[in-house]
């Protein structure tokens, strides 16, 4: 999280402040238009409830956090106490899931995953727009993507750079082959396999590239140089396709057969979790992986200098070139993750009021550096990091596109470093809009299934499993597991 990360939620300050004041018995309506709970007296806090998996209940970060919020509000005249809901250990969405299941809905609930459920068939989130079109900060922190997911699916607000990867390289591997300035003027898909192998046959990786188990890790770098340029490709006949069922994909996964066969893949990708890939990379095993830009990035660059020296920074890589060129494209249909504010909430208001202080200047400087005297300090002026603020990460405004503290960073401590910052500014530069919709519920299992079948096709592909030769049949068998009738609404549905 640092500098250009997800900018969140939001607010409305306006009603908000009507739950906040002193005294009052009358009912305040929401931004929704629904009666609100008596406002509370100014010296009697209101408790509000919020579940977070990046908030445990004894965490000494997260308490801090929560505190400065609760004070930062405070001084503003809304008097609120958070009460972190706390979920059990094991897969997030799953647990979170049953949580709500269990009828304990708090206030303001963090997703990520599994809030299709609560939003369009429990109908238990409230739509979010009447909020953000009064917010003053977060409206301004929201960019064309987020606006447009927001008119898609109004219930989740996650104000952020675009949540994405970019290819990596550590600069002294870079540095010991020759190909890398080939692929830097010219990333062309024979430029990238020529560099993968100089870096296991000159900078003594002992493969190009690993990932965590997936494929989309590599994809980031090639879907577009072999003409997957969106999730539903248009053929000559005008309907849309599943891009993963085209010849793109079929020439795609051949290209990454070889690297398998050659040993320029890591052999154990599959098994690869998120801490071995990095770890194998610090260690200077897999040449190039994939990070998502911007904080990410960050702390890569943190860690390999850190373990490797100065000559060990991280280099952002350009995606592939081909057909198209661009890293991967950007589904708007809806977030991915992001905070919702619960229907039952008897505090809409107070609780948007919490995301909307966040995203203002006072909230941002909390988030995203921690407290002053921990976390940073300010010398000469200037606002200097300290060792404890690589602990500190924000938990509600990623972005920094309103990001605006009133001091300077001093030049050795940056929010963000350079690769970090040029990973966010190649993003930027190289990025589309993906065509990618929203599932409706009664397709939601077909399309699960049809996903599962490429899976394991594109895995057996690569692995040499199958081949080339097979790929009729597995576009076969994707439509009979639901792929076609999910094509079908796509064809219904874009224009």
């Amino acid at each position: 999280m640092k500098k250009t990360l997800f900018v969140l939620l939001a607010a409305l300050t306006v009603t908000a402040t009507a739950c906040s004041s002193g005294g009052g018995s009358k009912p305040s309506v929401d931004a929704a238009g629904q009666q609100q709970a008596p406002a509370a007296a100014s010296d009697k806090p209101v408790t509000l409830t919020i579940v977070d998996k990046d908030l445990p209940p004894d965490d000494a970060n997260a308490q801090k956090l929560i505190k400065g919020i609760e004070d930062g509000m405070k001084a503003e005249g809304k008097n609120v106490k958070l009460q972190i809901v706390p979920v059990q250990s094991g897969t997030y969405s799953e647990k979170l899931g049953l949580l709500l299941q269990s009828g304990n809905i708090p206030d303001l609930i963090y997703f990520q995953g599994g809030d299709y459920n609560f939003a369009i068939t429990q109908k238990i989130l409230e739509d979010l727009t009447p909020y953000i079109d009064k917010s003053t900060y977060v409206k301004a922190s929201m960019t064309d993507y987020n606006k447009e997911r927001m008119k898609n699916y109004p219930y989740l607000v996650w104000l952020a750079p675009i949540n994405t990867k970019i290819p990596v390289v550590r600069q002294d591997l870079f540095d010991k082959t020759t190909a890398g300035k080939a692929l830097l003027a010219d990333p062309t898909i024979d430029n990238y396999y020529a560099f993968f192998k100089e870096l296991k046959e000159k900078a003594g990786a002992k493969f190009g590239y690993t990932t965590a188990g997936t494929l989309d890790e590599l994809d980031v770098t090639f879907d577009q140089a072999f003409g997957l340029t969106s999730t539903w490709i248009k053929g000559a006949d005008g309907k849309y396709a599943f891009g993963r069922t085209t010849p793109f994909e079929k020439d795609k996964l051949t290209f990454y057969n070889k690297l398998y066969k050659e040993g320029l893949l890591d052999p154990e990708y599959q098994t690869k979790k998120f801490d071995t890939k990095e770890k194998a990379f610090y260690d200077g095993q897999a040449g190039v992986i994939a990070g998502t830009q911007g904080k990410v990035i960050d702390i890569y660059n943190t860690k390999s200098t850190g373990q490797n020296g100065p000559g060990a920074k991280i280099m952002p890589l350009p995606p592939a070139k081909g057909k198209a060129q661009g890293y991967a494209p950007v589904d708007v249909s809806k977030e991915s993750r992001g905070f919702a504010i619960s229907k039952t909430s008897k505090n809409k208001d107070l609780a948007f009021a919490v995301l909307e202080f966040l995203a203002s200047p006072k909230g941002q400087m909390l988030d995203k550096l921690g407290v002053e005297g921990d976390e940073y300090q300010i010398v000469n002026g200037k606002i200097k990091l300290t060792d404890k603020f690589a602990a500190w990460y924000p938990h509600f405004v990623e972005s920094t596109g309103n990001f605006k503290p009133d001091k300077e960073f001093d030049p050795s401590t940056p929010y963000l470093s350079e690769p970090a910052q040029k990973s966010l500014d190649m993003f930027n530069k190289m990025s589309s809009k993906d065509n990618a919709f929203v599932i409706p519920a009664d397709l939601a299992a077909k399309w699960d299934a049809a996903t599962a079948v490429y899976k394991e096709f594109a895995a057996n592909m690569v692995t040499g499993k199958k081949t080339a030769a097979d790929f009729d049949k597995f576009v076969q068998d994707w439509n009979a597991a639901g792929g076609k009738d999910v094509t079908d609404y796509a064809n219904k549905t874009l224009k």
